[in-house]
């Protein structure tokens, strides 16, 4: 059990360093930044008025959005996240949201 609760907050660290990335890279053109807050169990991110919240527990990440948008999702062992639609790659989905908060 301390093993996969490890890996969990270890995915959550990687989760913050690729929206980090990611914000960064989309901001790159246009010479904006966000800012990306790693909590034990947070990650806030944002960019001007658009911000994105996330909250852990264990597996289990709540998510909400400055537009009212919210879900949950769930890390895996691999390393992905699954959803109510299916699973993907953490990347991808880090991607997504540092474009949508980036534009």
């Amino acid at each position: 059990m301390a093993s996969t609760t490890q890996l969990f907050v270890e995915l959550w660290v990687s989760l913050a360093s690729l929206l980090r990335s990611y914000t960064a890279a989309h901001g790159l053109n246009g010479n904006r930044q966000a800012t990306v807050e790693l909590g034990e169990d947070r990650i806030t991110v944002r960019h001007g008025d658009q911000w994105l919240d996330l909250v852990r527990d264990g597996a289990q990440v709540a998510w909400r959005r400055e537009n009212g948008l919210s879900g949950t999702m769930q890390f895996t062992e691999a390393g992905r996240l699954c959803t109510a639609v299916g699973e993907e790659e953490m990347d991808m989905v880090a991607e997504a949201w540092a474009r949508e908060l980036m534009q």
